[in-house]
């Protein structure tokens, strides 16, 4: 969702009466009125709008739902799901030309020898439509890793149409500085899943070519600021959680160097800085547990990038070059915030993952 969909006729679901509770959010803005979208979800993990106002929202445990006028239907014919501690189904995009195409896309952990790995959906959903239809795969994580963490994954379309997929390392540490493998990485792929000819590691001996940028750990937001640039958030270990400027081909240094610790205490790696690897545009000590991020559009937030935090449960909104954090807006509304996005209204849009809710934080 952009700034441009603002102009965009948008139905807010008509809640029961009981249901409609505001909260109000502090902020430098004064307080910022907060409203339940849709209610009772089952850890909500990634949502999009369409243009006609339809709310996609992802359920970790294997639903996609579609939310419009009052009304939600369960759309099936999605792929076996690993729904395994952090894995199952995950996050949603709809494409800039959705209304024409109808195609949706899905990141979602799938099933592989000897455990499961990130993977990428294409679909389509015809209008009134509540089964996919011409489901296919388009790509998944090689050569495929065991265990039940760090699948990433958000996925982003990039201006020139390509699509941009965020992967974990799996908690296999040393696999992020392996460009044979795709764990602990980002990839860029074009809409039907082949690779772009101009990507970083196309042609080179034993690197997977739809790596763009590698060297991380567990990036769970993507965003795109307003020049195209792309941003990553990933998790750390005991602080260090990041947000990295990604550039082509770049190596952000997991687990050689970081911000953070081992939950022992013990050091990870060399330190915080080594040549040839990327440093941080900003990082958090303590962790936060970060989740998606969006860089807002208008406003006197203009260009600010805001990051939801799992652990302390508020939104964190970091502004300025070099990025700092200017403020939290935090509120019962804000407990595990999973996905943050700027709405066709403008407003701050957010899930809450232990309150089951898609929100609306009105901006003045």
């Amino acid at each position: 969702m952009t700034r441009a969909a603002i102009a965009t006729t948008l139905s807010i679901l008509a809640l029961p009466a009981a249901a409609q509770e505001e909260v109000d959010i502090a902020s430098s803005l004064g307080d910022l009125t907060v409203t339940p979208i849709v209610q009772g979800l089952d850890m909500p993990w990634g949502f999009d709008v369409a243009p006609d106002g339809t709310i996609f929202i992802t359920e970790k445990a294997g639903s996609l739902l579609t939310v419009r006028d009052g009304a939600s239907e369960r759309i099936s014919g999605l792929p076996e799901l690993y729904t395994q501690r952090q894995g199952g189904l995950l996050d949603v995009m709809l494409p800039r030309d959705f209304a024409e195409t109808r195609e949706i896309f899905l990141t979602y952990s799938r099933p592989q020898k000897g455990g499961a790995g990130t993977a990428v959906l294409k679909a389509t959903l015809p209008e009134g439509a509540t089964a996919l239809e011409n489901a296919q795969t388009i790509f998944e994580m090689a050569p495929g890793s065991s265990g039940g963490a760090h699948f990433g994954s958000r996925i982003r379309e990039a201006p020139d149409g390509t699509l941009f997929v965020t992967i974990g390392e799996r908690g296999d540490r040393p696999a992020a500085q392996d460009l044979s493998r795709h764990n602990g990485s980002v990839i860029r792929i074009n809409r039907d899943g082949s690779v772009p000819d101009d990507n970083p590691f196309v042609g080179q001996n034993g690197a997977q070519p739809e790596i763009w940028s590698y060297g991380h750990r567990n990036p769970q937001g993507a965003a795109f600021d307003a020049s195209g640039q792309l941003f990553v958030v990933e998790h750390g270990a005991q602080g260090g959680d990041e947000v990295n400027r990604i550039a082509p081909g770049a190596n952000y240094g997991w687990p050689v160097i970081s911000y953070g610790r081992h939950y022992s205490g013990a050091q990870i790696g060399e330190g915080t800085a080594k040549d040839g690897m990327e440093q941080p545009e900003f990082y958090w000590d303590p962790s936060i547990a970060p989740s998606d991020a969006v860089f807002l559009e208008g406003g006197d937030w203009n260009g600010d990038m805001l990051v939801g935090s799992l652990k302390f449960n508020y939104i964190s909104r970091l502004t300025g070059d070099p990025l700092r954090e200017a403020e939290r807006l935090e509120s019962e509304a804000t407990l595990r915030v999973r996905d943050v996005d700027q709405g066709p209204d403008g407003d701050i849009w957010f899930l809450s993952e232990v309150n089951g809710t898609l929100y609306r934080a009105a901006l003045p």
